[in-house]
């Protein structure tokens, strides 16, 4: 009898003489154990080429149907019918890109209940995990399982963070038909790709607002390719606005460094790309920073050029002339609520202490960042500083004012946080403000960022 088994994130398929042609590629002979043997992400492909042409049991597939789907169901959007439809056509393999604040969760419940199988959702963040976890107790009439930040409980529809996932797949792999990626931008890391490829689930769904672009993403679109499916499915925000997502406004602030400032900055960018330039370092290729890293920790000329490269940034980034215009911005929307983005934690404390609101780092705890969010939905806090923790995974309906203070070229970065202020409202209508020092390094920045971001 030929068998199929799942073990430590691979399958076994004993029974077969080695070279046997049935099976696919990925499926090869392993000597060690004299048996076939795959990644478990290839449990579909093996379950296809012996389907009919040989008789197989298989003991790999230890996930459960659910019997009882949904128990609360919405109605979808046009947009999210369209993303289920077009994932199942692609037999429940594929990406769906939808914009911030667009309902990508709702399709992934809705395809829950379409496929009804044991369900594994992956989230790259502890706040993701809990909103994750609320969806799926009241919209399933199922115990939810959470694996990540100290807990341990496995059922039929589970949580975890991307981390634990790359901890437990090699004993969880087996338990689900269905995996859900939030976010799943981030799962093209090795880490991560390997968590992916333990886990034999046939069907997967992949969430984000900002895939990678083909031609920069150095293999990742090919790796989500690989691990998820293709993108099925896709609506950018401005085919959104207005209708389902608020309408927006955004306005590109360009300020002047003081002639001191000026000064000190082309003296300090001139030290540091002197050093870059002589060393043939080019910051622009992928291991450029680490090049350059390296290469300025051997000397004392590489370490000036370091503190230089740092001093620059810091002038250019936390320009107090930006700042001036923060609280000129901060008392035209008095009555509004706003985010104040930085792109780093410095900044994002130097905004707090100046503006007297609360800042949101990745160094703030749990308890106090809930809190911070509560009062500033309320409207106790009228603006919340923060780095890059509130780029995904926070839900902030009321925020119509976003306030980038500095930020990196990433167009991931600036699409999440745009999408942070999008969430519809009523009639609320959202703005968000760029500010740029000029003659800098964020004017390129700037630039690169906003290439693929419609701006109005």
């Amino acid at each position: 009898m030929v068998t199929l088994d799942f073990a430590a994130g691979t399958i076994e398929v004993r029974g077969l003489v080695e070279g046997t042609p049935v099976l696919p590629p990925c499926c090869r002979w392993d000597p060690r154990t004299a048996c076939h043997r795959a990644e478990a992400i290839a449990y579909a492909d093996v379950v296809r080429a012996l389907h009919g042409k040989i008789e197989y049991e298989d003991r790999a597939r230890r996930y459960p149907t659910l019997d009882d789907g949904a128990r609360v169901h919405r109605e979808p959007r046009p947009y999210q019918a369209e993303a289920l439809a077009a994932w199942r056509a692609r037999r429940g393999r594929g990406v769906v890109v939808l914009p911030t604040g667009a309902g990508k969760s709702h399709v992934a419940a809705m395809a829950i209940d379409a496929a009804r199988r044991a369900t594994l959702v992956v989230a790259p963040t502890l706040d993701l995990v809990r909103q994750w976890y609320d969806l799926l107790r009241t919209t399933f009439a199922q115990p939810v399982g959470v694996v990540g930040g100290g807990d341990y409980e496995v059922h039929p529809l589970t949580v975890t963070t991307y981390d634990s996932a790359h901890l437990h797949m090699e004993h969880l792999g087996a338990r689900f038909g269905l995996i859900v990626f939030d976010e799943c931008h981030h799962l093209p890391g090795a880490a991560y790709a390997l968590a992916a490829r333990m886990c034999l689930a046939p069907y997967r769904l992949g969430l984000t607002a900002t895939p990678e672009r083909p031609g920069q993403s150095g293999g990742r679109d090919a790796v989500l390719d690989e691990l998820i499916g293709p993108v099925a499915y896709r609506k950018d925000i401005v085919e959104l606005s207005g209708d389902y997502l608020a309408d927006y406004d955004t306005e590109r602030v360009v300020v002047e460094l003081s002639p001191a400032e000026r000064a000190e900055h082309d003296a300090e960018r001139g030290i540091y790309r002197n050093f870059v330039e002589k060393n043939g370092i080019r910051m622009s290729s992928p291991s450029g920073w680490t090049e350059f890293i390296m290469r300025s920790a051997r000397t004392v000329e590489g370490r000036r050029a370091m503190q230089a490269y740092r001093r620059q940034r810091e002038l250019a980034l936390c320009a107090p002339a930006k700042l001036d215009y923060v609280e000129h911005l901060l008392h035209v929307h008095r009555a509004d609520r706003a985010i104040l983005f930085t792109q780093d934690n410095a900044t994002a404390y130097a905004v707090s202490r100046r503006f007297l609101v609360p800042a949101i780092t990745h160094q703030t705890k749990v308890r106090e960042r809930s809190e911070i969010l509560a009062r500033f939905s309320e409207g106790t806090y009228g603006a919340v500083a923060t780095s890059k923790v509130l780029n995904e995974g926070v839900d902030v309906p009321d925020a119509n004012v976003a306030i980038v203070i500095s930020g990196s070229g990433s167009v991931r970065e600036h699409v999440q946080r745009l999408g942070r202020i999008l969430r519809k409202r009523g009639d609320k209508r959202a703005t968000l403000y760029e500010l740029i020092s000029a003659n800098t390094s964020e004017t390129f920045t700037s630039e690169r960022r906003r290439e693929h971001v419609a701006y109005r």
